[in-house]
């Protein structure tokens, strides 16, 4: 590559970056590894290439397209959608619909712009900031979270059939945020984050909307504790890197309640 003759001679050394360097950035998106290929990348390895690198490389995906493409435009390609084959952009093309012209050719007629889907009018009328039980809250995402959730019922009172915190700026059409669990006393929400199945969940740009859902809360008096497993890197400043939620994730759980809040008012829930 190019690229990498030019770091040669930038950096002068025979290898710019060695193997491993960006290895735990690129973790985080364990799709874009599984289509890049030494062999098709002059025998650079992923782990030697920077995430914001200016270099077009080739990749194949699980398919077999094979296209070029930066690391910052395959890092941003997926968006709001969860495929697979939307970090693919052949497979995304062939996955959106195409308009069909019967007859002669002809210019189709500009489609005017749909207006803003109406806000939901299930939302309470409630004062900012307050803790509520909705009934749009989606169902827990994984079993994990429900054991994090017993687990901590068994450690700290609160009511976990609270599900939503009423905000003052929409977020997706409704005017509440659902945390995975909700401490209405101490108005600290938890998230429970992975990657998911396919290491899609909360890499790129569905980080954007964590920390767009962590602003909407901390505007509303609101503090946020992130769990991050596996790779993802921390968004905040009340984020805990765990692999695994037991007794010393608990604990660390609590006293970071205790940062936010002070021991005296945390305690005062605890079993």
């Amino acid at each position: 590559m190019q690229w990498w003759a030019r770091r040669q001679f930038s950096r002068r050394r025979a290898i710019p970056y060695e193997v491993g360097t960006y290895r735990a950035g690129w973790a985080a998106y364990p799709e874009l590894v599984r289509q890049y290929h030494p062999e098709l990348n002059g025998g650079v390895v992923l782990s030697q290439i920077p995430l914001a690198a200016d270099v077009l490389l080739c990749w194949e995906c699980t398919v077999g397209h094979r296209f070029a493409a930066t690391p910052t435009e395959q890092r941003e390609r997926p968006g709001p959608v969860r495929r697979r084959s939307a970090w693919c952009p052949e497979c995304s093309a062939l996955a959106r619909p195409q308009p069909v012209v019967l007859g002669e050719a002809r210019a189709l007629p500009r489609t005017p712009r749909r207006p803003a889907p109406p806000l939901c009018t299930k939302t309470p009328d409630l004062p900012t900031g307050t803790a509520f039980v909705s009934e749009c809250a989606p169902r827990p995402a994984s079993a994990a979270e429900g054991r994090l959730r017993a687990e901590l019922g068994a450690v700290i009172e609160f009511d976990a059939a609270v599900n939503a915190v009423k905000v003052s700026r929409p977020f997706f059409r409704h005017t509440e945020v659902w945390p995975d669990i909700v401490f209405p006393e101490l108005r600290v929400a938890l998230e429970y984050d992975t990657v998911g199945r396919h290491g899609l969940e909360h890499v790129g740009k569905r980080e954007d909307t964590d920390l767009r859902k962590d602003r909407a809360l901390r505007a509303a008096g609101w503090e946020v504790i992130r769990i991050r497993t596996g790779t993802l890197a921390p968004l905040g400043p009340h984020n805990l890197a765990l692999s695994s939620v037991g007794a010393k994730g608990i604990a660390r759980i609590v006293d970071e309640l205790r940062t936010i809040r002070g021991a005296l008012l945390v305690d005062a829930y605890l079993r």
